[in-house]
Formats: structure tokens, C-alpha cells, sequence
């Protein structure tokens, strides 16, 4: 019984020191990463716009936004970017083709709930920046894949949409470049857009069934390339088209048609993207129709 007494309180004193040494590690980190970015607010002017919270996280209520408070339930759209306060480089940057979307619970959890006072309270179309200390972001392991270092303070700055649901962004986004680049097209009730620029002279409808050989390119909004076949090889039915919006636009053209589609996110690769196409990306298609097989 005293060896076991013994044992249990040389396994209590080692656990406590081993403790104590942990949280003196931690409180280290803590202050240094304060340090650091009291340092940055002073050297860039923001000691009279930022605020800290409990966790330690600096924020500025860069605009508020507009209607309701975002509440926990909601699903916000939204795109952000991450610098270092080192030396500004940018670490992640959501794509200009895309953006990220979440339920507003699970996009104030992020980073140990850096993200958390920054946003409370914060309406649809609101943005804030935050000045994360490392031990709340990408820690001492920082993140090979985006060139994080080690113990990184994290620039961040974070816009909320206007519109809750993703089809009413992307249709205003296509609305945009629309008019942007002085085109007119037709809306279609799937909410493709699409631009005839030579009439078919086929006498075959296109049904689910038929083979069609097509010459196409696809981009994305701002220009980028992401597949491309114009050499008159592709063939396919419409049931091997994955991109859905593809197919109610198709159908209403017959071989020699030469026309162009620009289709909603969730109406291509919506949420996962692939490849060079990101989450949430529009597609911008030129398409001719070679010949058509029933």
C-alpha cells in the first residue's frame, strides 16, 4: 500500500509539472502573440478601431450591414481572406469565381471561435476584421498547404452577402457581368442564360437519348479557361452531361447551332467544385453543335 501510495503521488507531482510547464508554454505564446499585434495596431493606426475580447481576438466592425442579425440558424454566403501581419503575405483568398457559405453557427465556430465576437451581431452584407493570434488560428504546426509558418498572427478580413441563397447571387452575378459587357440574353425557367449566336440547321431534336458531337469551351466569369474541346471529337448523350444547366439549354437547338450558356452554380459543380472550377463557381459556355444522332 505505501509503494502504491508512493507511485500515485510521484504520478501526481509529475502530472503537475508537466501541467504547469504546459500552461507556462501557453501563457508565453499568449503574450507574445498580444505583443505582436498591439505592435501591428500601433504601427498601422487602429488603436482607436479595434477592440479585444475574452479570447484575445482584435476586431473592427468594418460595416454592419443592413435588415435582420444573423442568427446562428442562418446560412451565410460569404467570401474572406487571410494575411500574415508580418510581412501582408495572403495565406487563403476565396476565389473571385466563387465564395464560401456556411450556416452562420458554424462560420462563427471557426478557429476556436476566433471568428465568434467579430461577427456577433453583424446583419447580412456586413464585414469585419480580425486580428487572430496564432494559438487560435493555425498554431505552432501552421499549414503546409497554405504556406502558414509556425505561430502566425492572422490578418483576416471576412464580407457577408446581401442575399441568403445561392441561385439569387449567382443570377445577380450574371446580371452583372451581363451588363458589364453590354450582352443580352434570355433567361431561361431553369435560370441558365443563354445567347444564340447562329441557328441550327438540323431537322433532329435533341432528346436524352440522342448522341450528339459537340464543340465547346467553358470558362469561368473572369476569363479562365477550365475545358475545352473544339476539335469535333466529344460526343456524349445528354444523360453522360453532368453539368445539369447544360441540358434544358441544349435541347432547344438542332446541329449547325453555335450558342452560348452562362449557368448558376448549382446548376454545375455547386458546392464542391472540381479542378480548377471553385466552390460555388459560375460557367461560362460556347457551345456548337456538330451533328446530331437519333
Amino acid at each position: 500500500m505505501k509503494n502504491f501510495t508512493k507511485i500515485s503521488l510521484f504520478s501526481l507531482l509529475l502530472a503537475t509539472l508537466l501541467i504547469s510547464a504546459c500552461k507556462k508554454e501557453y501563457d508565453s505564446i499568449e503574450t507574445v502573440d498580444d505583443a505582436a499585434i498591439q505592435a501591428y495596431i500601433k504601427a498601422n493606426n487602429l488603436t482607436s478601431k479595434m477592440t479585444r475580447d475574452s479570447l484575445g481576438v482584435y476586431y473592427q466592425v468594418l460595416d454592419a450591414g443592413s435588415g435582420s442579425v444573423i442568427a446562428n440558424r442562418d446560412s451565410v454566403l460569404f467570401t474572406y481572406e487571410e494575411k500574415s501581419i508580418t510581412d501582408a503575405t495572403t495565406f487563403y483568398s476565396t476565389s473571385v469565381n466563387g465564395n464560401d457559405g456556411t450556416y452562420f453557427g458554424y462560420m462563427s465556430g471557426k478557429f476556436n471561435d476566433a471568428w465568434k465576437t467579430g461577427l456577433r451581431g453583424l446583419k447580412f452584407g456586413g464585414k469585419v476584421r480580425l486580428l487572430i493570434p496564432s494559438r487560435l488560428g493555425y498554431g505552432k504546426n501552421g499549414n503546409a498547404g497554405l504556406n502558414v509558418p509556425s505561430n502566425a498572427i492572422i490578418d483576416t478580413y471576412i464580407t457577408t452577402s446581401t442575399y441568403r441563397k445561392q441561385w439569387q447571387w449567382d443570377d445577380a452575378k450574371i446580371q452583372a457581368y451581363l451588363t458589364s459587357k453590354n450582352l443580352t440574353a434570355t433567361k431561361d425557367a431553369s435560370r441558365v442564360y443563354y445567347i444564340t449566336t447562329t441557328q441550327g440547321t438540323g431537322v433532329d431534336a435533341i432528346s436524352e437519348s440522342s448522341t450528339v458531337v459537340y464543340k465547346y469551351t467553358g470558362r469561368l466569369l473572369d476569363g479562365t479557361v477550365f475545358d475545352s474541346s473544339t476539335d469535333g471529337t466529344f460526343s456524349t448523350t445528354l444523360s453522360g452531361i453532368f453539368v445539369e444547366g447544360w441540358k434544358s439549354i441544349v435541347k432547344k437547338y438542332t446541329a449547325g447551332a453555335k450558342f452560348r450558356m452562362f449557368i448558376p452554380s448549382d446548376l454545375a459543380y455547386g458546392t464542391s467544385g472540381t479542378g480548377k472550377i471553385p466552390t460555388n463557381a459560375i460557367l461560362d459556355f460556347d457551345i456548337e453543335i456538330v451533328s446530331v444522332t437519333n
